[in-house]
Protein backbone atom coordinates (compact mmCIF):
# COMPACT_ATOMS: atom_id res chain seq x y z
CA UNK A 1 0.00 0.00 0.00
CA UNK A 2 2.78 2.16 0.67
CA UNK A 3 4.43 2.00 -2.80
CA UNK A 4 1.52 2.62 -4.03
CA UNK A 5 0.63 6.12 -2.33
CA UNK A 6 4.34 6.79 -3.43
CA UNK A 7 3.19 7.44 -6.70
CA UNK A 8 1.28 9.79 -5.85
CA UNK A 9 4.18 11.65 -4.56
CA UNK A 10 6.44 11.28 -7.54
CA UNK A 11 3.37 12.26 -9.80
CA UNK A 12 3.25 15.77 -7.67
CA UNK A 13 6.98 16.14 -8.04
CA UNK A 14 7.00 15.50 -11.05
CA UNK A 15 4.25 17.88 -12.10
CA UNK A 16 5.82 20.62 -9.91
CA UNK A 17 9.51 19.84 -11.58
CA UNK A 18 7.49 20.46 -15.17
CA UNK A 19 5.70 23.43 -14.20
CA UNK A 20 9.25 25.13 -12.96
CA UNK A 21 11.29 24.14 -15.35
CA UNK A 22 9.58 23.02 -18.22
CA UNK A 23 7.75 25.37 -20.97
CA UNK A 24 4.08 25.97 -20.00
CA UNK A 25 2.59 24.62 -22.58
CA UNK A 26 4.28 21.06 -21.44
CA UNK A 27 3.36 21.89 -17.75
CA UNK A 28 -0.77 22.00 -19.12
CA UNK A 29 -0.37 18.82 -20.51
CA UNK A 30 1.29 17.46 -17.45
CA UNK A 31 -1.57 18.88 -14.78
CA UNK A 32 -4.26 18.01 -17.92
CA UNK A 33 -3.28 14.24 -17.67
CA UNK A 34 -2.66 14.42 -13.90
CA UNK A 35 -6.59 15.76 -13.34
CA UNK A 36 -7.64 13.01 -15.93
CA UNK A 37 -6.67 10.44 -14.04
CA UNK A 38 -8.18 12.07 -10.55
CA UNK A 39 -11.48 12.05 -12.44
CA UNK A 40 -11.28 8.81 -13.35
CA UNK A 41 -9.99 7.66 -9.47
CA UNK A 42 -13.18 9.82 -8.29
CA UNK A 43 -16.15 8.10 -11.04
CA UNK A 44 -14.20 4.38 -10.12
CA UNK A 45 -14.75 5.63 -6.36
CA UNK A 46 -18.91 6.68 -6.64
CA UNK A 47 -19.25 3.31 -8.94
CA UNK A 48 -17.97 1.07 -6.50
CA UNK A 49 -19.57 2.33 -3.71
CA UNK A 50 -23.08 2.67 -5.89
CA UNK A 51 -22.98 -0.93 -6.51
CA UNK A 52 -22.22 -1.64 -2.11
CA UNK A 53 -18.73 -2.66 -2.40
CA UNK A 54 -17.28 0.01 -0.36
CA UNK A 55 -17.98 3.07 1.88
CA UNK A 56 -19.08 6.23 0.98
CA UNK A 57 -16.10 9.18 1.30
CA UNK A 58 -18.54 10.58 3.99
CA UNK A 59 -19.06 7.63 5.71
CA UNK A 60 -15.00 6.85 5.64
CA UNK A 61 -14.74 11.00 7.40
CA UNK A 62 -17.32 10.03 10.06
CA UNK A 63 -15.33 7.06 11.35
CA UNK A 64 -11.60 9.00 10.76
CA UNK A 65 -11.83 12.60 11.47
CA UNK A 66 -13.35 12.12 15.36
CA UNK A 67 -10.03 10.27 15.40
CA UNK A 68 -7.96 13.37 14.51
CA UNK A 69 -9.14 15.49 17.35
CA UNK A 70 -6.93 19.16 17.00
CA UNK A 71 -5.66 18.56 13.25
CA UNK A 72 -6.84 20.51 10.37
CA UNK A 73 -8.40 18.08 7.87
CA UNK A 74 -6.96 19.37 4.61
CA UNK A 75 -8.89 16.43 2.14
CA UNK A 76 -8.86 13.07 0.73
CA UNK A 77 -7.38 11.14 -2.28
CA UNK A 78 -8.79 8.25 -3.73
CA UNK A 79 -6.89 5.13 -5.50
CA UNK A 80 -9.16 2.60 -7.27
CA UNK A 81 -6.39 0.60 -7.74
CA UNK A 82 -5.82 -0.14 -4.22
CA UNK A 83 -8.62 0.77 -3.15
CA UNK A 84 -7.95 3.29 -0.85
CA UNK A 85 -8.80 6.78 0.53
CA UNK A 86 -5.92 8.76 1.58
CA UNK A 87 -6.58 11.47 4.09
CA UNK A 88 -4.98 14.51 4.50
CA UNK A 89 -4.27 16.32 7.75
CA UNK A 90 -2.12 19.09 9.45
CA UNK A 91 -1.60 19.94 13.32
CA UNK A 92 1.48 22.08 14.35
CA UNK A 93 2.80 22.33 10.90
CA UNK A 94 2.70 18.43 10.24
CA UNK A 95 1.07 16.60 7.90
CA UNK A 96 -0.03 13.20 8.79
CA UNK A 97 -1.64 11.27 6.01
CA UNK A 98 -4.49 8.20 7.25
CA UNK A 99 -4.84 5.51 4.77
CA UNK A 100 -8.24 3.91 4.73
CA UNK A 101 -9.57 0.29 2.93
CA UNK A 102 -12.77 1.93 0.99
CA UNK A 103 -14.44 -1.65 2.03
CA UNK A 104 -13.99 -1.83 5.33
CA UNK A 105 -12.86 1.59 7.05
CA UNK A 106 -10.24 0.04 8.67
CA UNK A 107 -7.37 2.28 8.50
CA UNK A 108 -4.73 0.53 6.54
CA UNK A 109 -1.61 3.02 7.09
CA UNK A 110 -0.78 6.02 8.65
CA UNK A 111 2.89 8.45 7.67
CA UNK A 112 3.67 11.47 9.79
Amino acid sequence: MKGKFSLFGAMAGAALSASLFASPAGASALEQRAQEHSRSDQGEARREMRAGNQLSLRQIERRILPQMRGSEYLGPSYDSTARAYRLKFIRDGRVTYIDVDARTGRVIGRSN
